[in-house]
C-alpha cells in the first residue's frame, strides 16, 4: 500500500473515533461531483449521459466547502466529468486543502499539463490521472487516439514541479493480464506515487454495454493480474480491497462509505446508482433504505459491483474491526501472503 502516513493516521483515528463513539455509519471519502461534462466521451462510462443544460450547471466554490463540512470525510475524491473544466476548480481545492481534507483530483489529464500552474503542490493535494492500460487499451477506452501520450506528459510535469500523482485504472473484459502488468511497470517507471485498480461499474446508460465484467470474471482476471505481484508495485489502496478483487477475501458493499454529492444535491444511495436525491447528508444518511443494496440485498443492481468506492470502506473496516483483518492486513503490507 502507498499512502502517505499523515493520511493513514488521520484516516485511522477517524475510523477509531467512530467505533469509540458508537457510530455505525461514517463517510470514509466524500466523492464530490462540482460538474458532469467532460472533454471525452468514454464507451463505458455514464456519467456524461445527462442533457445539454445539466451539463453547463456546475457547483460553486461555497456549495463544494458546505458539503466537505456537512459530510466530516478526512478524504475528499473529485471525480466528474473533468474537474479541470470547472473555471473555479483551483479555488475547490484551495478551500478543501486549508480545511486539511486529503484530495484527490480525477482526471483524464488533458487539461493538466496546463493547468498545473493554478494550484500549490501539498501533501494534501494528488492529482489522480485516469489511465486504464497501456497505450492502446487506454485509447480505445477513451474512445480517442494520443490520450494515453498526453497523460504520460502530463504525469511527468506534474511530478516535477512536486505534486502527488496516482493514477486510476478501471479494467473491463477482456483486458490482457500481461499487458496490465507491464502497464504497471510502466506506472512505477514514470514514478507515481500509487495506483488504484477496479473493476468498471456497468452504467445502464454506457454507450458499450458488452464489456463490463461478472464477479466470476472479475475475480479471475485480478487473480491472474495481481498473483506474484511485484514488490515494485505500489498500490493506493487497502491489501484487503486487493484480496477481495481476487475473491480471497470475502467484503460486502458499504455504499454510505462514499457519498457523493454533485449539482443535484446528495445522491441516493451512492456514486453509481442514481435513486433520488437528498438535501442534507443527515437526510441521506438517516432517511435511505441501506438494506436493499450490497450483494447480500439481492438487488440486481448491486451483484456483480467490486468497485472500490463501495468496498473500499469496507476493507478499511475490516481492518480495524478484529484482529484478524488487522494481522492480515499488515502481513499482506510486509510480503506476500
Amino acid at each position: 500500500m502507498s499512502v502517505p502516513i499523515s493520511q493513514a493516521w488521520t484516516v485511522a483515528a477517524y475510523v477509531l473515533r467512530q467505533k469509540l463513539r458508537g457510530i455505525q455509519r461514517y463517510p470514509l471519502v466524500l466523492m464530490l461531483e462540482p460538474l458532469f461534462r467532460c472533454n471525452l466521451a468514454c464507451a463505458g462510462c455514464g456519467k456524461i449521459q445527462f442533457p445539454a443544460e445539466i451539463l453547463r450547471r456546475q457547483l460553486s466554490p461555497e456549495q463544494c466547502l458546505a458539503a466537505a463540512d456537512e459530510c466530516g470525510a478526512p478524504v475528499i475524491s473529485i471525480p466528474g466529468g473533468e474537474p479541470l473544466l470547472h473555471p473555479q476548480i483551483d479555488q475547490i481545492v484551495s478551500g478543501l486543502v486549508q480545511r486539511r481534507k486529503f484530495v484527490y483530483l480525477c482526471t483524464n489529464a488533458l487539461k493538466l499539463e496546463e493547468s498545473l500552474p493554478r494550484f500549490t503542490p501539498s501533501k494534501y493535494l494528488a492529482f489522480s490521472v485516469h489511465m486504464d492500460g497501456p497505450r492502446h487499451e487506454h485509447d480505445l477506452a477513451v474512445c480517442r487516439q494520443g490520450t494515453y501520450d498526453i497523460a504520460a506528459r502530463a504525469i511527468k510535469a506534474a511530478l516535477a514541479r512536486g505534486f502527488r500523482v496516482t493514477t486510476n485504472t478501471t479494467l473491463f473484459a477482456g483486458a490482457d493480464p500481461d499487458r496490465i502488468r507491464s502497464f504497471f511497470d510502466e506506472m512505477m517507471a514514470l514514478g507515481v506515487e500509487g495506483m488504484m485498480i477496479s473493476p468498471g461499474y456497468s452504467y445502464e446508460k454506457a454507450p458499450d454495454q458488452d464489456h463490463f465484467l461478472r464477479r466470476e470474471q472479475t475475480t479471475r482476471l485480478f487473480r491472474a493480474i495481481l498473483s506474484r505481484a511485484k514488490r515494485a508495485w505500489k498500490f493506493n489502496q487497502t491489501p484487503l480491497f486487493l484480496e477481495f478483487l481476487q475473491g480471497r477475501f470475502d467484503l460486502e458493499c458499504t455504499p454510505w462509505g462514499s457519498p457523493t454529492y454533485n449539482i443535484f444535491g446528495w445522491q441516493r444511495p451512492c456514486y453509481l446508482l442514481g435513486e433520488g436525491y437528498c438535501q442534507s447528508f443527515r437526510e441521506l444518511m438517516e432517511t435511505t433504505d441501506w438494506s436493499q443494496y450490497g450483494r447480500q440485498s439481492g438487488n440486481p443492481k448491486c451483484r456483480d459491483c467490486m468497485v472500490h468506492c463501495g468496498h473500499e470502506p469496507s476493507a478499511v473496516s475490516a481492518t480495524f474491526n478484529s484482529l484478524r483483518g488487522l494481522v492480515r492486513s499488515a502481513r499482506l503490507t510486509i510480503g506476500p501472503a
